[in-house]
C-alpha cells in the first residue's frame, strides 16, 4: 500500500476559496506573498486566511528571497509551511529554517539535466523538495507560469528522493503526471483558475478528484 497522495493548492486569496478547497479535500493550501504575483495577499489577509484554516488543513506561506524581517513576519503567523520560490542558497534555505522554526517547502525550477543535478544539494536541508517549471526567460516572477517541464528528466533523481511535483499541471494533465513519476504530492495553482489569480472551486474539486483517483 503506497502512503496517501498529498495535494497542495496554492493561491488562495478569499475565505471561500479556502472553505472551497478544504472541502474538495486539499492536503495543504498555500498563500502567496510576493507583491509581484497576481496572487499576492497582504499581512493582514494572510493572518486571516490562517487562522480560519488551524486546525482544518495545513498551510503554507510562499516567499522568494526573503529577507529576514520578511520570514520573520509570516513566522510569526504560524503557518505549517514556509514554501522558499526564489533563487535561495542552500545556506540560505538552512538559515531561513533555523530562524523561523518553521518546516520549509524548498522549489527548485527544472528545464535541464543540470537542475535535477542541483536538486540533491537541498535533499537534507529542505523539509520537503518542490520541482516547478523553470520561469520563462525574461519574467518577472518566478514559478512555471502554466507550462509543465519534461518530466522525463527526473529519472536522473535519487529514487529514494520523495518529491512534490508542481509546474504547469491540470485537472486534466495530473493524472497523466502522477503515472509517470509517482511523486509524493502534487501542486496546482494556475491549473484550477479561469483568469490570473482568480481560482475556480469546480476546477479545484476536478483536479483534487483526477489526483486522487490515478495515485490510487
Amino acid at each position: 500500500m503506497s502512503d496517501p497522495l498529498i495535494v497542495k493548492i496554492c493561491g488562495i486569496r478569499t475565505p471561500a476559496l479556502l472553505d472551497a478547497a478544504i472541502d474538495a479535500g486539499a492536503d495543504i493550501v498555500g498563500f502567496m506573498h510576493f507583491e509581484r504575483s497576481p496572487r499576492h495577499v497582504d499581512l493582514e489577509t494572510l493572518q486571516q486566511l490562517i487562522s480560519a484554516a488551524r486546525g482544518r488543513v495545513e498551510t503554507c506561506v510562499v516567499l522568494v528571497n526573503p529577507d529576514n524581517s520578511s520570514v520573520m513576519e509570516i513566522a510569526a503567523l504560524s503557518p505549517d509551511w514556509i514554501q522558499l520560490h526564489g533563487p535561495e542558497t542552500p545556506h540560505r534555505v538552512e538559515a531561513i529554517r533555523d530562524e523561523a522554526g518553521i518546516a520549509i517547502m524548498k522549489a527548485i525550477g527544472i528545464s535541464t539535466a543540470e537542475d535535477v543535478a542541483h536538486v540533491a544539494d537541498f535533499a537534507d536541508i529542505a523539509d520537503r523538495i518542490l520541482l516547478d517549471a523553470k520561469a520563462p526567460k525574461g519574467a518577472d516572477r518566478t514559478g512555471g507560469h502554466g507550462i509543465p517541464f519534461d518530466w522525463s528528466l527526473l529519472k536522473a533523481l535519487d529514487p529514494n528522493l520523495p518529491f512534490m511535483l508542481s509546474g504547469g499541471l491540470t485537472p486534466e494533465t495530473v493524472g497523466e503526471a502522477i503515472r509517470a513519476v509517482r511523486p509524493m504530492a502534487v501542486d496546482v495553482s494556475s491549473g484550477v483558475e479561469t483568469a490570473p489569480g482568480v481560482k475556480d472551486a469546480a476546477l479545484i474539486r476536478a483536479f483534487i478528484a483526477k489526483a486522487r483517483a490515478a495515485h490510487g
